[in-house]
């Protein structure tokens, strides 16, 4: 891990920042949660998968990183009981917060003409409403950080190619770019940049294990200009440098990690 962590960018500004991950313990999210540490910064994840996320947290701990993330349970659908609860502890423990990332998601698979009311809002509440109620929660924080705060909304090249049989996903998705440019005009005066990746096809565990059949892996290498799979580490890395003072006139922009496909 050491050696190749040393073929890539160090972010000397990231050393000791605080960085607020959701969805941490497993997929994208857990690689940013691994990689941040790596550079130093104090990681604060959020999920719902208690053992997956002590799991990470001791095999982070033994990558020798500065700062030992800290995992909150935090179901952030429920705006009220748990992460409106959970952002006030972090505020009471960490008062400055440089970097948010808003990753928590699940893509819902359905025909449109199956799709039901309860579908489309929970579709809604886990890809876009948390991300909204979350960086509200956290404002106090951010603002102290004030022009060194960087907020990450993950998105989606979903809506983009666009996908079909996933309608309320891939709207929700798209919504995120709406959000992420009326957040970056709106608090960027105030020191705060907000930006949304929008990975493509992502080789995590469960890409691998579900999505990634023989078929569909041809369609994606056949998509994409980069005739390859691509790894979450590289969304990670994408997120580090948003977060990190490299990319400090870097606001309202939404980043395709995707290999070429859009």
């Amino acid at each position: 891990m050491a050696e190749d962590q040393a073929k890539f960018a160090k972010y000397p500004s990231l050393v000791d920042r605080t960085v607020v991950v959701t969805g941490g313990a497993q997929g994208i999210a857990a690689q940013m949660v691994e990689q941040f540490s790596l550079q130093g910064s104090q990681v604060i994840f959020l999920d719902v998968e208690d053992e997956l996320a002590a799991a990470l947290v001791r095999r982070v701990s033994d990558l020798g990183v500065k700062h030992k993330p800290t995992y909150h349970h935090c179901d952030v659908i429920n705006i009220d009981e748990e992460l409106r609860p959970t952002a006030a502890k972090i505020l009471a423990e960490h008062p400055k917060i440089h970097g948010l990332v808003n990753s928590a998601a699940r893509a819902m698979v359905k025909p449109t003409l199956e799709v039901t009311t309860e579908l489309w809002d929970e579709s809604v509440a886990v890809n876009l409403r948390h991300q909204f109620f979350l960086t509200q929660a956290l404002l106090p924080g951010l603002l102290l950080a004030s022009g060194s705060a960087s907020v990450i909304n993950m998105g989606s090249i979903s809506w983009a190619v666009p996908a079909t049989g996933l309608v309320p996903y891939t709207t929700s998705k798209a919504a995120v770019v709406g959000l992420t440019r009326t957040l970056a005009h709106e608090f960027g005066p105030q020191g705060i940049r907000v930006n949304s990746i929008m990975p493509g096809s992502i080789a995590t565990e469960r890409e691998r294990a579900v999505v990634l059949t023989p078929e569909y892996k041809a369609k994606v290498l056949r998509s994409q200009a980069v005739k390859r799979l691509i790894e979450p580490v590289e969304v990670a890395r994408m997120a580090m440098w948003l977060i990190a003072d490299d990319s400090a006139a870097v606001t309202n922009q939404s980043m395709r990690i995707d290999g070429g496909w859009t």
